[in-house]
C-alpha cells in the first residue's frame, strides 16, 4: 500500500491533546488514535498524522508527513456541527477528513474538490451505468437532504433564534457578510482584511437604493473573537450592523443578494435561492454557481468546472462529512444528525430566555440542572412566587413549576403575561424510584400544560392530535419499541419475578393497576373513579369471572405515599394481591389491563395488550384503548373536553413516537450531555442488570448519599 494512502482501520497520530479527547473522534475516523504530543520525537511509528485544519499548529505535522512519506488528515468541523457554538464548548456530531488539503485551501484541489468532480463524471451519460445509479441515488438524497434543512431551518450552529426584522428594514436590503479575524478559511481562501474593505466597498457602489446590512459572525457576538468590517460600519453611508445572532435560514430569505468573501453562509444563501457574490475563494466558487470577483476566479474557474447545487450538496454533506448517530454514539448520517439537531432546537427554542424555576428543592434543582442546560437558556431558581416578584423586570422571563404549580403561582405568570413551563418525570425515567431519590434519566418540559391533566391540552395532547410524524419517526419508534420489550423496561424497572398464576391457568386474567391515590394525575384526570377500592370493585362488576390480579403501586408499596387497600376490602375483589414482581414480566402474563390514569397502561399497549381506561390518560381516547367514560357527563353535566380534543384515530408507533421520542428530554446521569431515548433504554437496562437497584424500599441513609452524589456532580459541571 502506498504511504500517501489511507484507509479506516489505519492508526493515526494525534499531537493535540485537545483534538485526542474530542469526543466520539475514533468513531468518526473509524481508526485507532494515539496522542503524539507536538515537540516528541516524530520517529517512524506512525504514518498517518491528523490535526485541526490547517491552523499553524500543525505546520510541524504537515511538514514532518512530507519530509518523512506519510500522510496528514486535516480536520475540520462538519458543515452541519452542533447546537451550540464550538467556542463555548459544544463538541462537534460532524467533521471533515481530507488526505489531500483542506475544503477551504483553493491553491490546491481539496478531497471534497476531487468528490465534487467525480460525482459530475459519473453523471455524464458517458459514465457506466452502475456509477450514474450511484450519482444518481447521491442526488436523491441531496435533495432530501437540502429540504430537510430548509424545513427544520437547520445551519452549521442551531443556538440562534429566528431572525425578526428590525424596524425599517427593507425587502430588497443586501446582506455582506463579515467574518472572524484570523479565519483560516479567509487566509487560505486568497483573501485578507483588504478583502473585506473592497466587498463592503462593492456592495455600496452596485446597490445606491438599498440598505446594506453587515452580518456580525456567532463568535464576535459571545465576545470570543473579533470581526474584519465591525469597525468599517460606520464608515460607508447606508450601511447598519446587524449585531443580532439570528439563524440564518430565517435571515436569508429577508435579504435579495448576499456578499461574502468565504463565509459558508454564501452557500447556505444558494441552497436558499439567492444571488451569492464572492470576494474570496471559497469551496462553493468556481462552479459556475456564484459570481466570483476575486482576482484569480477564472483560473479556479477552469480548474473546477461546472457543477450544479445538488452536486455540491451530495459531496460536501453526504461524501465529505462525517457523522456521529447521536442516538448510537456510532457512526452515523447526515439525516441521523439533522434528525437530532432538529429536535434539540426545539427543546432549546423552547427555554429560550431567562427561566426562573419556582420552589425546587435542592435535589430537584441538581436534577433538572443538566436538562435546563441549552445555548440559549439562563436558569435561576427562587423560592417562591413571591420571591419572584422582587426580582427585576426581564423581558425574556419564563417560569418553571414542577407538575400542575401552585395556584399563587399560576396567578402571577398569568398576570404577568410570563409562558409558564410545567416539570415532569419522563416515561423511561430510572431503576428505581422518584420518591427513594432515584435520579431520572428523562423529564417532560411541557410549555402548554402538562400530559397527566387533561383539563387543558399539554404539548403531548398537541403532538397526538396534529403531528405529521416523519418516516424516521416511525422507524425509529418501532426500533424502540422493540428494545424496550426486549429488554423489559418501563419507568421505574423495579421489583423481581414473575406472577405465580395458579396452575391450570385461568382462562381471563386480568391486572388492576393501583395508584397513590393524592397523585395528580387522578386528581385532574379521572373524575369517575379516584380511590383504588373504587376501582378494584368496578373491574370486577365489569369482569366478574375474570382472575383479577391487583397490584399496588411501588410507591404505596415503600411506604412514601398513600393509597393502600386493606386485605379485608380486596376479600373477593382480588384474586391475588402482587407487590413485588416485575412489572414487564408481569405483563406478559395477563390479558388485560384496567387502570384509571397509570403508565402501566401505556406500557400494556406496548406489548399488546388489551388496556381498559377509568380515567383519561394521555394514551386514551386516540382508538388505542377502551375507554370506559367516553363521552360520560361529569359532574357539571357537561362532558369532558379532552375526548373532543382526542378525536383522532392514531396507531401504536405513532402513540410511541409522540410520547417516547418527541415529548420527553434524555439525560445521561454522569455526563449531563443530551442522549436519545434508545442510549436511554440502553443504561437503564444495564442498571436494571444489577439486582440491587430494584429495591422498593430506599434506606435513608442511601438517600442521603445519593442526593450528596448528585449535589457534587452539579457542581462539577
Amino acid at each position: 500500500m502506498s504511504q500517501n494512502t489511507y484507509r479506516c482501520g489505519d492508526d493515526i497520530a494525534i499531537h493535540s491533546r485537545q483534538l485526542f479527547n474530542l469526543p466520539g473522534l475514533e468513531i468518526l475516523l473509524q481508526s485507532p488514535c494515539h496522542w503524539h504530543p507536538l515537540g516528541s520525537n516524530y520517529n517512524q511509528t506512525y504514518r498517518i498524522w491528523a490535526g485541526w485544519g490547517y491552523k499553524p499548529a500543525t505546520k510541524p505535522l504537515r511538514q514532518h508527513a512530507h519530509c518523512h512519506g506519510g500522510l496528514y488528515l486535516a480536520l475540520e468541523d462538519g458543515f452541519i456541527r452542533s447546537l451550540g457554538l464550538g467556542v463555548q464548548g459544544h463538541p462537534p456530531l460532524s467533521i471533515v477528513v481530507d488526505d489531500l488539503g483542506i475544503y477551504y485551501d483553493a491553491s490546491q484541489p481539496s478531497r471534497l474538490e476531487v468528490l465534487i468532480r467525480q460525482l459530475i463524471a459519473d453523471g455524464e451519460s458517458t459514465a457506466e451505468p452502475a456509477r450514474q445509479v450511484v450519482a444518481q441515488a447521491l442526488l436523491d438524497d441531496a435533495g432530501r437532504g437540502i429540504d430537510l434543512l430548509m424545513a427544520y431551518r437547520l445551519s452549521k450552529y442551531n443556538h440562534a433564534p429566528d431572525f425578526v426584522p428590525p424596524a425599517g428594514w427593507q425587502h430588497d436590503a443586501v446582506l455582506v457578510v463579515d467574518q472572524t479575524v484570523g479565519d483560516m478559511s479567509v487566509r487560505y481562501g486568497n483573501a485578507d482584511a483588504d478583502t473585506f474593505r473592497q466587498m463592503l466597498r462593492a456592495a455600496v457602489q452596485e446597490n445606491p437604493t438599498k440598505q446594506i446590512w453587515v452580518k456580525t459572525h456567532p463568535d464576535v457576538l459571545c465576545g470570543k473573537k473579533q470581526g474584519y468590517l465591525t469597525r468599517l460600519v460606520g464608515m460607508e453611508e447606508r450601511v447598519q450592523l446587524l449585531g443580532v445572532d439570528a439563524n440564518p435560514l430565517t435571515l436569508l430569505p429577508h435579504v435579495s443578494q448576499v456578499y461574502t468573501v468565504c463565509s459558508q453562509l454564501g452557500f447556505e444563501a444558494l441552497l436558499c435561492g439567492k444571488p451569492v457574490i464572492t470576494f474570496g475563494q471559497p469551496w462553493y466558487a468556481g462552479w459556475g454557481l456564484s459570481d466570483d470577483r476575486h482576482p484569480l476566479a477564472t483560473s479556479l474557474a477552469v480548474r473546477r468546472g461546472t457543477a450544479t447545487l445538488p452536486q455540491l450538496f451530495a459531496a460536501a454533506y453526504l461524501q465529505y462529512c462525517r457523522y456521529v448517530n447521536p442516538s448510537t454514539g456510532d457512526i452515523g448520517t447526515l439525516f441521523d444528525v439533522i434528525h437530532h439537531l432538529q429536535r434539540q432546537k426545539v427543546i432549546n427554542d423552547r427555554l429560550r430566555g431567562e427561566l426562573v424555576c419556582i420552589g425546587m428543592s435542592w435535589w430537584k434543582r441538581a436534577v433538572l440542572s443538566p436538562f435546563l442546560r441549552q445555548p440559549s437558556c439562563t436558569v435561576r431558581f427562587v423560592r417562591s412566587a413571591k420571591a419572584l416578584e422582587r426580582l427585576p423586570v426581564q423581558p425574556m422571563r419564563k417560569i418553571a413549576t414542577w407538575g400542575s404549580g401552585q395556584a399563587d403561582l399560576l396567578h402571577l405568570a398569568h398576570e404577568r403575561g410570563w409562558p409558564l413551563l410545567r416539570i415532569e418525570d419522563g416515561f423511561i425515567r430510572s431503576v428505581g424510584l422518584g420518591s427513594n431519590l432515584t435520579q431520572p434519566l428523562s423529564l417532560v418540559l411541557d410549555d402548554e400544560g402538562i400530559y397527566f391533566d387533561p383539563r387543558q391540552p399539554s404539548r403531548l395532547e398537541t403532538l397526538l392530535a396534529t403531528k405529521q410524524f416523519e418516516d424516521m419517526d416511525l422507524v425509529e419508534a418501532e426500533a424502540l419499541h422493540a428494545q424496550l420489550i426486549r429488554t423489559g423496561l418501563g419507568k421505574y424497572n423495579i421489583g423481581q419475578g414473575a406472577l405465580p398464576l395458579p396452575q391450570p391457568r385461568p382462562t381471563a386474567v386480568v391486572l388492576v393497576v393501583g395508584q397513590v391515590e393524592d397523585d395528580a394525575s387522578i386528581c385532574t384526570g379521572s373524575p369517575w373513579i379516584k380511590t383504588n377500592l373504587d376501582l378494584l370493585k368496578a373491574v370486577r362488576r365489569a369482569r366478574p369471572a375474570a382472575f383479577i390480579v391487583y397490584k399496588p403501586h411501588p410507591d404505596v408499596v415503600s411506604g412514601n405515599r398513600i393509597g393502600s387497600i386493606a386485605a379485608k376490602d380486596s376479600d373477593g375483589l382480588a384474586d391475588m394481591v402482587t407487590t413485588q414482581c416485575d412489572i414487564h414480566l408481569c405483563l406478559q402474563q395477563v390479558d388485560e389491563v384496567h387502570t384509571m390514569t397509570s403508565l402501566t397502561g401505556f406500557e400494556a399497549l406496548l406489548r399488546g395488550k388489551h388496556v381498559v381506561c377509568y380515567g383519561l390518560p394521555f394514551y386514551a381516547g386516540w382508538g388505542l384503548t377502551e375507554d370506559v367514560f367516553a363521552h360520560a357527563p361529569l359532574a357539571s353535566g357537561a362532558t369532558h373536553p379532552a375526548w373532543e380534543r382526542r378525536s383522532r384515530r392514531l396507531i401504536l408507533k405513532e402513540l410511541i413516537a409522540a410520547s417516547l421520542l418527541l415529548y420527553p428530554c434524555y439525560i445521561d446521569p454522569i455526563s449531563g450531555n443530551a442522549i436519545s431515548a434508545s442510549q436511554a433504554a440502553t443504561l437503564l437496562a444495564c442498571q436494571k442488570a444489577d439486582k440491587t437497584t430494584t429495591r422498593l424500599h430506599g434506606h435513608s441513609l442511601s438517600k442521603q448519599l445519593g442526593k450528596l452524589r448528585m449535589l457534587w456532580r452539579c457542581i462539577r459541571r
